[in-house]
């Protein structure tokens, strides 16, 4: 069993290497799970996040990304469309409160942000949630300095741009960005002062080599992403990756736990492949340190638990909705 009285596990870091997460993701399941626990409860009250998605332009994307079914380069059915107007996001945005979601993520399917009107109405749209009294998050992908500090004006709570996968499989799953322009793009949203949100995907063909990787490359930024997506791969028709199996619940599991044992005062997410999750396993993800969720009915072009089923499933367990999001700007000189 890991030592939980080692500095390592007690104190929040930005050195870990490749040899100690590989160490913590093969530890016995049971073992993973309790030091998980029991530095979820050391750092964090134990409250649940509800993040709602919105798909604002959905399609056409210039980026190759093999598991995404809105690149140009996918052979998937999806339907583009140009970006909502900010008036009809707005609503959605209300709905989403109303049903008890605190953040609203906001997601256009570019490779970089549009100049002009579209980026316009994207600063109308930060304002409108914010004045709902919602945190604000957008993902978009590429931005420049100047439309980072212009969304940090707005009001944005966070900027999502994820690594997917570790620097030495990325170019199995992506050739138009290289990893990089990923880095480049989350240094931007950290210096306009907005929160970082960067998680990963498993499932994507990778071993455990890899996905210790990308969990090294997480936990070395100082201060770590204030919200961390860990997402496993829905498989869609017309990808790249449609043939891909489907990942066990156990897998997922243990990426939370060593998600929540690297990286402690992190909001670690339960997203994407959510659905494929049983309640059982589901709750285990709870238990080893997952604080947020994405909620609703679906996320972006993929399906996702019900509100009602989502709240019921949070009661039942016994685990409260949180309300109160807190940039923890956990630096080295602070701890």
């Amino acid at each position: 069993m890991v030592n939980t009285d080692k500095k390592e596990f007690t104190e929040i870091r930005f050195d870990w290497n490749i040899d100690e997460i590989l160490k913590i993701l093969n530890a016995p399941l049971i073992d993973l799970m309790w030091n998980a626990q029991i530095i979820h409860r050391k750092f964090n009250q134990y409250k649940v996040q509800l993040a709602s998605l919105y798909s604002v332009k959905t399609g056409g994307c210039e980026e190759d990304c093999s598991y995404c079914s809105q690149s140009i380069y996918s052979a998937s059915q999806i339907k583009s469309h140009p970006q909502f107007e900010v008036e009809a996001v707005l609503k959605r945005a209300k709905a989403a409160k109303e049903e008890g979601a605190d953040r609203f993520c906001m997601g256009w399917a570019w490779r970089e942000i549009r100049e002009g009107k579209p980026f316009n109405s994207m600063l109308e749209m930060v304002k409108g949630v914010r004045k709902l009294g919602m945190e604000a998050c957008v993902t978009a992908g590429m931005l420049t300095d100047d439309q980072a500090l212009k969304l940090a004006d707005a009001g944005l709570t966070a900027y999502n741009h994820n690594l997917d996968t570790s620097p030495e499989y990325y170019e199995n799953i992506i050739t138009t960005r290289t990893y990089q322009d990923r880095l480049d793009t989350i240094k931007r949203v950290r210096n306009a002062g907005i929160n970082v949100c960067c998680g990963g995907i498993i499932g994507l063909g990778e071993n455990k080599v890899d996905r210790a990787s990308l969990l090294e490359v997480l936990s070395n930024m100082n201060p770590h992403p204030e919200s961390v997506p860990i997402n496993s791969l829905v498989a869609i028709e017309g990808t790249k990756l449609e043939n891909n199996k489907e990942i066990d619940s156990i897998e997922m599991i243990r990426m939370i736990a060593a998600a929540r044992i690297l990286m402690p005062k992190s909001k670690i997410r339960l997203s994407a492949g959510r659905e494929n999750l049983t309640k059982e396993a589901q709750i285990l993800c709870f238990q080893c340190g997952a604080n947020s969720i994405f909620y609703g009915d679906e996320l972006l072009t993929t399906s996702n638990p019900s509100f009602h089923d989502d709240r019921k499933l949070l009661k039942e367990v016994g685990v409260l909705y949180n309300n109160d999001f807190e940039s923890h700007n956990q630096t080295a000189s602070s701890l």
